[in-house]
């Protein structure tokens, strides 16, 4: 991504979002979104893109041994769910009473 401009997208930390492709697509299952990488244009989503990592033992882990986790996807493999209407859906920004806000283009209503 550049780094002249901040890029601006319409998911943020804790929403509800469906994945669109990829190995782990699922437009009926709405996940939450743990975390937004901004400078890499990328989400990390619960439950999706889980790799596996071998960690050796630390004095904190005495253990060490096989580690599952997510890791990020494109924000382009994300859309935003309605809860209204039960499905993905796209965004519009509009000010209402000075603050900008998030409408969902196939119910109408806010995102909070």
């Amino acid at each position: 991504m550049s780094t002249r401009f901040k890029p601006k997208f319409s998911i943020k930390k804790g929403d509800s979002v469906v994945v669109i492709t990829g190995e782990d697509k699922d437009l009926k299952k709405p996940r939450k979104v743990l975390e937004v990488l901004l400078e890499k244009g990328r989400v990390l989503v619960e439950g999706v893109n889980i790799v596996t990592r071998h960690s050796k033992p630390t004095s904190q882990n005495t253990k060490g041994g096989i580690v599952k986790k997510e890791a990020p996807i494109a924000i382009s493999n994300v859309m935003l769910w309605d809860a209204k209407t039960g499905g993905p859906t796209k965004i519009k920004r509009t000010r209402e009473d000075g603050k900008l806000v998030r409408i969902s283009k196939k119910s109408g209503g806010v995102i909070k």
